[in-house]
């Protein structure tokens, strides 16, 4: 069967424009292929005169988002303006009016997912983001139809290029955190206001998506406990070297057996980490990105690729334009198989292991004195390493796991301690 599919594209920013290239330059390969004939036919924009890229027809562009969202002669709705509000609205009303929509929008998704899902269940058509958790990395697709049937205990991966870019080389080079945002920023690898990215907000948004896949159940960005990266240091880095480890801003989303029905509860978190050496994960270098999936049946996979980047991005939303096309010759669409809110484990519950970084007074028994603290809490220590002078030391404790609450009341009453002077960065270490 052969079929012509006009598409509408609200938003030609960097990746809106990278997405209207590659329909323009491919549709010709994807109808040799699939019989699908895909016309790009209306791109609305908030300044529709501004000057394009020289392989979109002028006349393609529009002011008036109706002219995409509820135009009749407007098969599928791609999305890339970006944002909640008013996109929200949009994305809503193409879904009310019959329309596939194709997003790269993770903060949308992240937030208003299971709003959107049953709105397109409702109207019978599909909503598909395949570019809206780790770009490229084809994820979302196995987790939605591959693995559906599988019990997934866990995801858990670097979802972020920015932060993946910075840590990369503040360990290779050294360098401190503001210097190598900088040259980031300087790069375009990173947003003039990166605050998105560096506070782990973005990460959040994904794996809310990706658990929420995952599992079976609602997560949304709000659910994530996050914590970003923008306290490390140098010293952090040389000390993880010292102990077998990498930093990582890792996504870890897990299922627990507990919880009511039988159907488990979440825990979801994005934090920086140590991972160790030889973990795949930590072979994941500058603006690349990984997620890793553990199953009951099929073990352990890995998902590499490009994480961010107008052309990456654009290839995968053009992939999910070409399967929602196919769904509309044929009639169908596919369900995003999402069931109802999680029942989140309270962070405080959640089990790591630990570094940390304290300054003390270099005194007889105070390290005995430190280590009491933790044991009253129940936190048992695996490694010591001391380095001092005569009047003060720096101490880094490995823990074995504990709960975080466990670890928190620890370190309040470390912080009350004289002889104490201070406790530094607290990292988990992924296992």
């Amino acid at each position: 069967m052969e079929q012509h599919v006009r598409v509408g594209l609200l938003g030609c920013g960097t990746v809106g424009e990278a997405f209207a290239e590659l329909l323009v330059e491919r549709s010709p390969a994807i109808e040799s292929v699939t019989g699908i004939s895909l016309e790009l036919a209306r791109i609305a924009v908030r300044d529709p005169g501004r000057p394009r890229s020289p392989k979109l027809d002028p006349e393609l562009f529009t002011g008036n988002t109706d002219d995409v969202v509820k135009a009749e002669d407007i098969d599928i709705v791609v999305e890339l303006i970006g944002g909640t509000k008013p996109v929200g609205e949009l994305v809503m009303a193409a879904l009310k009016a019959g329309k596939p929509v194709v997003t790269a929008n993770k903060e949308l998704v992240g937030s208003a997912g299971p709003e959107l899902f049953a709105a397109a269940e409702q109207a019978g058509v599909d909503f598909f983001f395949e570019a809206a958790a780790v770009a490229a990395v084809p994820i979302l697709r196995p987790l939605r139809e591959s693995l559906l049937a599988e019990d997934v205990t866990r995801v858990a991966g670097i979802v972020n290029g920015t932060t993946n870019y910075i840590l990369t080389r503040m360990m290779a080079d050294g360098l401190g955190f503001g210097e190598v945002l900088a040259k980031a920023q300087e790069l375009g690898l990173a947003e003039p206001d990166a605050t998105a990215d560096i506070e782990g907000a973005d990460a959040a948004s994904k794996a809310a998506i990706l658990a929420s896949l995952a599992f079976n159940q609602s997560v949304v960005a709000h659910n994530v406990t996050r914590e970003g990266i923008t306290g490390l240091e140098p010293e952090d880095f040389e000390l993880a070297a010292q102990f077998g480890y990498v930093i990582k801003l890792l996504a870890v989303a897990e299922r627990f057996p507990d919880g009511p029905d039988g159907i488990g509860s979440v825990g979801a978190q994005v934090f920086p980490a140590l991972v160790e050496r030889d973990h795949p994960l930590a072979t994941v270098r500058d603006s690349f990105n990984a997620v890793f999936v553990t199953t009951s049946a099929a073990g352990e996979l890995m998902f590499y690729g490009h994480g961010a980047g107008p052309r990456p991005s654009a290839s995968s939303i053009l992939g999910d334009v070409v399967s929602a096309a196919d769904h509309l010759r044929r009639g169908t669409h596919r369900r995003v198989p999402v069931g109802p809110p999680a029942v989140m484990r309270p962070t405080q519950e959640l089990v790591h292991s630990y570094y940390i970084r304290t300054e003390v007074n270099e005194a007889p028994g105070v390290l005995s004195e430190v280590t009491g603290v933790f044991g009253r809490h129940g936190v048992s220590i695996r490694k010591v390493d001391q380095q001092g002078s005569e009047s003060q030391a720096r101490v880094v404790f490995i823990t074995f796991p504990a709960t975080e609450h466990a670890l928190h009341s620890a370190l309040e009453e470390l912080r009350g301690l004289g002889h104490v002077r201070d406790v530094g960065r607290v990292l988990r270490i992924y296992k």
